[in-house]
């Protein structure tokens, strides 16, 4: 049976990107000075301007201008109304609220006699979903993965000064046609990207083709019939928060799984790990990852919940689609043995006070070695179950 799934992604140049890696990257530097920070950074960028505001109570001194001006730099804004020492930032930042503090610092379990690992209460109530399976080396599904490749293919492109007329911003979509759950081949790539005003639209077409498609897809997907919208509309030449405002958590869809499964709705980006919306939504990946790793199942959907203030999650479920070798609640009940779900335990397994965030700002979350959450470290605990 022939099905087909589409999953997009953005470079660090589009608005809400650009407002993500602002908000890690005053995180990541907040974080360097005082590993206890509490965060909430959010941004907004439109035209000339960037709005930065949230929570933050740490003992960390940051300028947040001159983070923003050069992750803006950094991602190549030298130019136009949105340039790095042309835009105007306005700051907004306030502590954290005590009555959310009241519920972090001390949560349900600890306060009736619990230990090391109760001093932490989930920051807010809320449900994250962690997703894996086998279609790719990386346990991703293959539609968002190659839409990743394509955009961060993109940006490197431009760096690297192979394509010089690409600007910051840009979007990639890629379709892949599936013969039941197996991806057979990409049957639509879409990219659209910023560029000069002197580049033709051929040119672009073709060398994007040569420079980042040929270098992101693997051949063996591609065939005659695939199908390339290269800027389909033919112009785009006003793009970043000068052409579109941009607003940090926006893109959570391209930042996990490309729709595949479901979202709890959480963002990520600006958050301490006290946040479960971040920290467990990166748990429910790393055991996803080592579930389906270990052979305990071939596709797995997790979602794990929590109640604020208390450290303990009050739900695990699992979805394995009828792939498990075990039962769905019997999955469950390994999971809840094997790991610990609590605030702190997942920071200090994950190693979440380290400044590692600004990375996860574009690309997606998940897929990438480099991420803490994505070893594979608990596969021999799991196989003693099969």
């Amino acid at each position: 049976m022939k099905r087909y799934f589409t999953s997009e992604s953005v470079t660090e140049g589009h608005p809400d990107k650009v407002c993500d890696r602002i908000a890690d990257g005053i995180l990541d530097e907040l974080l360097k000075q005082d590993k206890n920070t509490r965060a909430a950074v959010e941004c907004c960028a439109a035209y000339d301007t960037l709005f930065i505001t949230g929570e933050v109570t740490s003992s960390a001194n940051v300028d947040y201008g001159k983070v923003a001006r050069d992750a803006i730099k950094e991602i190549g804004y030298d130019f136009g109304n949105f340039a790095y020492d042309k835009c105007n930032i306005i700051e907004k930042i306030h502590g954290q609220s005590p009555d959310i503090a009241l519920g972090v610092d001390s949560s349900l379990e600890n306060k009736a006699g619990g230990e090391r690992y109760d001093l932490i209460g989930a920051g807010d109530q809320g449900l994250m979903f962690g997703y894996a399976c086998r279609e790719t080396e990386e346990y991703m599904p293959l539609p968002v993965q190659l839409a990743h490749r394509l955009a961060y293919m993109l940006s490197a492109a431009r760096k690297e000064g192979r394509l010089p007329f690409l600007r910051p911003d840009g979007k990639t979509q890629v379709t892949v046609e599936y013969d039941g759950k197996k991806p057979v081949r990409v049957d639509t790539i879409v990219v659209s990207s910023q560029h000069t005003e002197e580049v033709t639209q051929e040119k672009l077409a073709e060398a994007i083709r040569e420079e980042v498609v040929k270098r992101a897809v693997p051949a063996e997907y591609l065939d005659q019939n695939t199908r390339y919208l290269i800027n389909p509309t033919g112009r785009f030449l006003i793009g970043g928060p000068e052409g579109d405002s941009g607003l940090t958590g926006r893109k959570i869809v391209v930042d996990t799984y490309g729709g595949r499964c479901a979202h709890g709705g959480g963002s990520f980006s600006g958050k301490d790990p006290t946040k479960v919306d971040r920290s467990a939504t990166y748990m429910a990946r790393y055991l996803s990852k080592n579930v389906v790793a270990a052979g305990l199942a071939d596709e797995i959907e997790v979602q794990i919940a929590y109640a604020i203030g208390v450290a303990h999650p009050v739900s695990v479920f699992v979805d394995t689609f009828e792939t498990g070798k075990l039962p769905d609640d019997k999955i469950a009940e390994i999971i809840r043995r094997e790991f610990d779900l609590r605030p702190a335990a997942i920071i200090e397994t994950l190693g979440l006070r380290n400044p590692v965030y600004a990375k996860t700002s574009a690309y997606g979350h998940f897929g990438r070695e480099e991420f803490p959450w994505e070893k594979t470290d608990k596969v021999e605990d799991l196989k003693k179950y099969l």
